[in-house]
């Protein structure tokens, strides 16, 4: 069985837990404050679940996702972490996480400072433009009309393509913005920032988005 590790515990990395473990996956999570915090959220969980160290996430894993204040980047194990594929879903609050001038100059996006702290592991933009609570509940099945687009962005064709895959087990269609480079079109304060939209609404939105 697929193990998945996740590094970060609030809101979008508890979601995602439960949505993987009802999808068969098995999910070792941890957060900053250590397992021991993480009782109430792996019983709620069940049996696939276990809350471990971010090292032990990151070993035990497959495949990953990092869901960390950005802030706190600098923290994600890098060793256990090569040769896998990582999913980001991290946004940039300049309020939370202190400025960072090459962000704030449009010289580089979060996900390519993901990619240069993980230089032998393959990241991938996943689930950052959608509010936590939409992601369990707003999923519809193949084909339905107007069903919500989610995007993705990678240097990976192959990871765009394992993300296209698991948006879809999630309930949703998939715009590849292409090469980490441009996903700051879908992040914080940009048209596509977490808003409901279709797949052409979402390449509108990704179109109109400035630097």
């Amino acid at each position: 069985m697929t193990t998945v590790g996740i590094i970060g515990a609030g809101h979008i990395g508890s979601t995602l837990a439960k949505g993987l473990v009802d999808r068969g996956y098995d999910v070792v999570i941890a957060n900053s404050r250590g397992p021991e915090t993480l009782g109430d959220l792996v019983a709620e969980l069940g049996p696939r679940a276990t809350a471990a160290t971010a090292e032990e996430a990151a070993a035990a894993a497959d495949w990953a996702i990092v869901t960390v204040p950005l802030k706190a980047l600098e923290q994600v194990p890098v060793e256990p972490l090569a040769g896998k594929t990582v999913l980001d879903t991290n946004n940039y609050y300049w309020e939370r996480d202190g400025h960072i001038a090459e962000l704030d100059e449009g010289r580089t996006t979060t996900s390519e400072m993901l990619a240069r702290h993980l230089p032998a592991s393959t990241v991938v933009k996943a689930f950052n433009h959608i509010m936590w609570g939409d992601i369990l509940t707003d999923g519809t099945p193949a084909g339905t009309p107007n069903r919500r687009a989610l995007a993705t962005s990678s240097d990976s064709a192959e990871a765009v393509a394992f993300v296209t895959a698991l948006y879809d087990a999630f309930g949703f269609d998939t715009v590849n913005i292409g090469p980490l480079s441009e996903s700051w079109r879908v992040e914080r304060d940009r048209p596509a920032y977490v808003v409901r939209q279709n797949a052409d609404e979402l390449r509108e939105n990704l179109a109109r988005a400035e630097r």
